[in-house]
């Protein structure tokens, strides 16, 4: 992709808990071992997850003498949508992609960064608290009664888009935490995402398990794609690499000119 601007991926998501920015982090270092060229922005000044998760690959690299594909991330402290605007144009110069990482709560300027997305990535956990962000239910049918805010924003900017000839926002709905679903549940679930689906224009995806190996990578910065820096690993963390192979493949992402397939997860 030389020339052009950076393929912009938003991970947003109003709620907390989703596994928003480690399913952040999972996918930019994916698109690094692919040899892409990758940027990320973490918005949540306060928390800063994604950008602590950098921080601490780049002391395992140093620590360890290793090389680890990876981001630069920076921090946005805050301020107006101009202003986040040429932060993001200058972090993206000569960049693939940019990988934004929202705040889990309402945030005017997530909001902006949403509608800016090439690829939005809405991770959400199987249960109707969470659906509720998107949609809201009938209490005895489980039908969708209305689409919700949020979901009529980018469902608008998608719309103004298209009459502007522009590339239209890829809405990805991410089913994080399946594992722990009561059965009956997660059946109603999915058939309230599909229905919602077709009427706010987003795909749904598989996304990644409830597991303890995705906590305790945190302070090393490392990933489930770093073989060899991980010791021995059983067969649930391989199970878990899997899912996240899947879904990298399923946010239908453009490939790049520096492609490295030695780098590819095996």
């Amino acid at each position: 992709m030389p020339d052009q601007s950076p393929h912009r991926i938003v991970f947003a998501n109003e709620k907390g808990g989703t596994g928003k920015s480690t399913t952040a982090v999972h996918v930019a270092v994916a698109l690094a071992y692919r040899g892409a060229r990758v940027a990320a922005l973490d918005l949540d000044s306060r928390q800063r997850t994604m950008h602590r998760y950098f921080e601490n690959r780049a002391e395992t690299e140093e620590r360890r003498g290793i090389h680890l594909p990876s981001a630069r991330c920076d921090v946005f402290g805050g301020g107006e949508a101009d202003e986040f605007d040429s932060v993001l144009e200058r972090l993206g110069e000569g960049m693939d992609f940019i990988v934004i990482d929202t705040p889990g709560r309402d945030d005017p300027l997530a909001r902006h960064a949403a509608t800016g997305a090439d690829t939005l990535v809405t991770p959400l956990n199987d249960s109707f608290v969470d659906f509720d962000l998107i949609g809201q239910v009938d209490a005895e049918t489980f039908k969708v009664r209305r689409l919700s805010f949020y979901a009529e924003l980018i469902w608008e900017t998608r719309k103004t888009r298209a009459l502007e000839r522009r590339q239209e926002i890829d809405w990805v709905v991410v089913r994080n935490r399946t594992g722990h679903v009561e059965a009956r549940n997660m059946q109603r679930i999915e058939r309230a995402l599909t229905e919602l689906s077709k009427r706010a224009g987003f795909r749904v995806a598989k996304g990644l398990s409830e597991r303890v190996i995705y906590r305790e990578l945190f302070p090393s910065g490392l990933t489930l794609l770093d073989k060899g820096h991980l010791g021995e690993l059983g067969t649930s963390h391989l199970v878990a690499r899997q899912e996240l192979r899947s879904l990298v493949a399923g946010l239908h992402l453009p490939e790049t000119t520096r492609r490295s397939p030695e780098l590819e997860l095996a």
